[in-house]
């Protein structure tokens, strides 16, 4: 099926034992499709990113399993062959609710989600204050997205993510991955970690459960990169708020300049073209495909060009 192609690919590269999967953050089409030009092999929708680009919102539980699973699936419809890893929040409420909201990330064509043990009315994993669910309640999470996976014959990777560090320790937040592995996660997240001595304990105790690692900016994690990620034996990276973050910048310098000046310049790119113009916007999201597609199948709407 198709749903399950782009999981079994990821499948494949967190068994390559080369290889680290390195997603940028994106949270709507364009930034989707600028992060698939530049040649990314995996995608991560944020959660915290959907919240701020669909609702307006901040990171505080307000999207619905609606809001996010729509919106992985909009982006893992841009290119089936590059899987998409998507924040599932707290899976939505009980393990029914957890194993429909499984069943919606499949038919999305969602290659990976993550699932957490944080009360419904969670946060980011970078706030304070986080209040969490007993053990048994965040297995059961897990053990119903895992069940939902067998119904539908998926190949989707669950990942189990813990916030309890903050609050329970580290032990305790190993305890609860360990469990969550038993109970038919493929891959563990430990959010929040404020040591490289930590980042490095985790890969070795959930051995040989592979881990997933946050590197969010302004977060309370120190930042690595790619290659000593790799040398401490990770899988998955993200950068989450990488899109969020640039838009945030690009939008507030470009809406200073229209308020103080009443105009907006071109940008020019090194070629003397226009960087970022209209019509390099409309063939990154695919206008010539489009036109070609039109040809193709007998159409004549672009016959006078677009």
């Amino acid at each position: 099926m198709a749903q399950t192609k782009s999981a079994t690919k990821l499948r494949q590269m967190l068994a390559d034992p080369d290889k680290i999967v390195v997603c940028p953050g994106v949270h709507d089409g364009l930034t989707a499709r600028v992060a698939l030009n530049v040649g990314f092999d995996a995608l991560y929708m944020t959660g915290a990113g959907t919240a701020a680009s669909r609702l307006g919102q901040p990171d505080l539980g307000l999207t619905t399993v609606d809001d996010m699973a729509n919106n992985a699936g909009m982006i893992a419809g841009l290119d089936r062959s590059v899987p998409v890893i998507a924040d599932a929040d707290t899976g939505f409420g009980g393990p029914l609710m957890v194993a429909r909201t499984a069943e919606k990330y499949i038919l999305q064509g969602v290659a990976a989600f993550h699932i957490e043990d944080q009360v419904m009315t969670k946060r980011c994993g970078h706030l304070m204050g986080k209040e969490l669910v007993d053990t048994p309640t965040f297995v059961a999470r897990i053990r119903a997205a895992a069940d939902a996976r067998t119904r539908m014959g998926s190949d989707i990777v669950i990942i189990a993510r813990t916030d309890a560090l903050q609050s329970l320790g580290y032990e305790e937040a190993v305890a609860r991955l360990k469990a969550a592995a038993e109970a038919g996660a493929d891959m563990a997240f430990l959010e929040g970690m404020r040591t490289k001595e930590q980042m490095t304990q985790v890969v070795q105790d959930m051995a040989p459960t592979p881990c997933f690692l946050n590197m969010v900016g302004g977060g309370v994690t120190p930042l690595i990169n790619t290659r000593e990620a790799r040398a401490l034996g990770y899988k998955v990276v993200i950068w989450p708020i990488a899109g969020m973050t640039a838009v945030y910048l690009g939008m507030r310098e470009l809406c200073r300049e229209l308020k103080g000046t009443g105009e907006i310049q071109d940008r020019r790119a090194e070629d003397g073209k226009i960087d970022g113009g209209l019509r390099e916007v409309f063939e990154l999201c695919g206008l010539e495909a489009c036109v070609q597609f039109d040809k193709e199948v007998g159409g004549a709407s672009f016959s006078n060009g677009a």
